[in-house]
């Protein structure tokens, strides 16, 4: 049976480098949004454009996760494990992918990473002053903003797909 991975944090909580991992240990196929962002438009693509109303994606960053849910879609029912690299940052959208992984006869593992305040911005203060290939830089305002925005994963989330 397929596992559809999804990682969830914040920004800097370490879910590329986790679906990096889980990727090369579980021979499954990643999909980072940011970096088919990138790759579309540039790494000048303002973070503010990229999620700007809770919970409301701009018209590219749906574009590209609708896009990378098909491709993920059809290797779930190929039988290949999956690594959705996108934050899943509320219930509804954990719930909403579950359910399609399920329809597809695929389990979901929900991966959260739980990282306190100050470890993100001091990651978040690294990570600009370097950025990686395929990120774009965050200004520590938003990341405060987003973390309001953010909904924990519950303990029945975490041990659903166990």
């Amino acid at each position: 049976m397929a596992t559809l991975y999804l990682t969830c944090g914040l920004p800097c909580a370490g879910k590329t480098t986790l679906a990096k991992q889980l990727e090369a240990e579980r021979n499954a196929l990643r999909l980072t949004a940011d970096e088919w962002l990138i790759a579309l438009y540039g790494p000048a693509l303002p973070p503010l454009e990229v999620m700007n109303v809770k919970g409301v994606p701009d018209a590219r960053r749906a574009a590209v996760e609708a896009l990378q849910w098909r491709v993920a879609a059809r290797a779930l029912e190929l039988g290949v494990d999956v690594v959705v690299d996108w934050g899943v940052w509320s219930r509804s959208e954990r719930d909403d992918y579950r359910a399609r992984a399920a329809a597809l006869g695929a389990r979901t593992v929900v991966c959260f990473l739980d990282v306190p305040r100050a470890e993100l911005a001091r990651r978040l203060e690294l990570r600009n002053a370097n950025l990686p290939a395929g990120t774009f830089p965050i200004e520590a305002q938003y990341l405060d903003l987003w973390a309001t925005w953010f909904e924990r994963p519950t303990p029945d989330e975490l041990d659903a797909g166990a």
